[in-house]
């Protein structure tokens, strides 16, 4: 038994389309072979959006979420063509997605991507998914190890250097890997196909190896430890390229649902699992280390604080959910060059890093109008905002996300003086693009019956833990109208978070880190 997914991939191979841009370019979206353009354009992070008919989403890749000013210029002014219909997002995978795209446009978008080291390559469907790593990586002076040099070795395995790679173009389904380098987990290990995180073996620094972490409408599970552990070298490549192959030659394709590493986990068993690994590999496995060095609260970045580096200092910026526009892009790219070394980290928060800004420089840029758009301390709720793209651009989600949550956090951040950080995770579908699974509060759309009417909702989900001890959140109610939500959320609020009504006198951030301590301990 097949399915029309593994119909369209045994027709004719996902990155095949690359030779066929210039054609489809000319022709237009209208008659574009509905596979090809529905489906393998995807192969090279081009997405069709019928919600948006004729405008594209592009999904770049972005590894371990590092930017530089030309980049950040060149996707300025791929976006800044497109008017009000462009703009682009921070992504919870450390990414960014533009949209407005037109077909037509889609060679000299490549150009121009490939001239500043940008590439989108396998970044959709049964591909290996942006790599992810410490957003502070090589400035955190409580660094364990340092990830971009891994990230970046595992991201030219798999995309063949950013030219496409078919060994790694028919995959089940998606896959993600992330790896740690803090203490903190960063990258939400507990969600990856492969996580790494930093673990002593004999006194040795290397990691602890989890597998088979997934979200998905049928079943959402945490990753497992494979009972390994590798040195921070080209292990970490050997191993990804060894469980990679398996998966690919073995892994379930019947069932779509059933389709994600956890599947074939479950079919063989971690053990039989384990050895099928070590049996690909030219270097003995070792057993896990005892413990890891996950032993942190997880930390948001947002602020002013001390870089390894002397007299150097990262700041985090929030962006509301993700949302970037053209001047934005510029501006970025200005002030990384001005004030930093031309670098911008992503954060899986959908917020930003402008990394080694000098501490003579640090008021200076505290004063930028910028800043006023995205700060360093804002209200607690919309601190710990993330949301999917929603309805306004994506088929598949049920309400829409991004504006709805940035409203109703402000309306509860105005109504609440909230005590310490809530994370409120909005998703627009069971996919779960979102992750509402790891938030304290998880909020997911679904249409429900009110007052006879089918409207939007969400089913609502708690528990969700991330950092030390991470673990999913589950649905505890579900079919809640959107426009009943406020009261819900302010009561719960109140009720399990501290929360309480705000009167003048009671301060909004109190417990953030805040400008002027920030450029005293800098």
């Amino acid at each position: 038994m097949t399915n029309k997914f593994e119909a369209v991939k045994a027709a004719k191979d996902g990155l095949a389309v690359k030779d066929e841009l210039e054609h489809f370019a000319a022709i237009g979206w209208q008659d574009i072979p509905e596979a090809d353009r529905d489906l393998r354009l995807k192969w090279l992070g081009i997405f069709f959006r019928p919600v948006t008919p004729g405008k594209f989403m592009l999904r770049l890749r972005v590894p371990n979420g590092i930017l530089t000013s030309a980049q950040l210029r060149t996707l300025g002014e791929i976006v800044d063509r497109y008017g009000e219909n462009g703009n682009g997002d921070i992504t919870t995978r450390q990414n960014i997605q533009i949209r407005g795209i037109l077909i037509e446009d889609i060679p000299d978008i490549f150009e121009r991507l490939s001239a500043c080291g940008l590439t989108s390559v396998q970044s959709g469907m049964d591909n290996v998914r942006n790599i992810t790593g410490s957003p502070i990586a090589g400035i955190d002076g409580s660094e364990l190890i340092d990830t971009r040099p891994l990230v970046r070795q595992l991201q030219a395995m798999i995309t063949n250097n950013g030219q496409g790679n078919p060994e790694f173009s028919n995959l089940p389904r998606k896959f993600n890997i992330a790896i740690e380098g803090g203490r903190d987990n960063s990258v939400h290990a507990e969600i990856n196909d492969i996580a790494f995180v930093p673990a002593y073996r004999w006194g040795v620094l290397g990691f602890n190896v989890l597998v088979g972490g997934f979200f998905s409408a049928r079943r959402c599970e945490a990753a497992i430890p494979l009972d390994a552990w590798v040195p921070p070298d080209q292990s970490v490549v050997e191993l990804c390229r060894a469980i990679l192959e398996l998966y690919r030659d073995h892994g379930p394709r019947a069932n779509r649902q059933k389709s994600r590493l956890m599947w074939l986990i479950d079919e063989w068993g971690i053990d039989h699992f384990r050895s099928a690994v070590t049996a690909k590999l030219s270097f003995p496995l070792h057993r896990a280390a005892p413990k890891d060095e996950i032993d942190w609260e997880k930390r948001d970045h947002l602020g002013v604080y001390p870089q390894k580096q002397p007299g150097l200092s990262f700041v985090g910026l929030h962006v509301p959910v993700g949302r970037l526009y053209a001047p934005d892009f510029f501006e970025l790219a200005r002030l990384a060059q001005f004030y930093g070394n031309g670098e911008v980290r992503l954060t899986v928060e959908q917020n930003l890093i402008l990394p080694y800004v000098s501490n003579t420089l640090l008021a200076h840029l505290l004063e930028e109008p910028l800043l006023a758009k995205f700060g360093i301390a804002p209200p607690p709720l919309q601190r710990s905002l993330v949301s999917c793209t929603g309805a306004q651009f994506c088929n598949f989600a049920l309400v829409e996300t991004k504006n709805r949550a940035l409203a109703l956090s402000a309306a509860l951040d105005a109504e609440l003086y909230v005590p310490q950080p809530v994370r409120i995770h909005w998703t627009g579908c069971p996919n779960s693009c979102g992750q509402p699974q790891v938030a304290d509060i998880g909020l997911m759309g679904t249409k429900v019956r009110r007052n006879g009417q089918t409207v939007e909702g969400v089913d609502l989900y708690m528990g969700g833990k991330v950092g030390k001890d991470a673990q999913l959140g589950t649905c505890v109610r579900k079919g809640i109208p959107c426009d009943d939500l406020q009261p819900i959320l302010r009561d719960l609020l109140i009720e399990q978070f501290g929360a309480s009504p705000r009167t003048d006198d009671l301060p909004q951030n109190s417990h953030l880190n805040v400008t002027a301590e920030s450029i005293a301990v800098a």
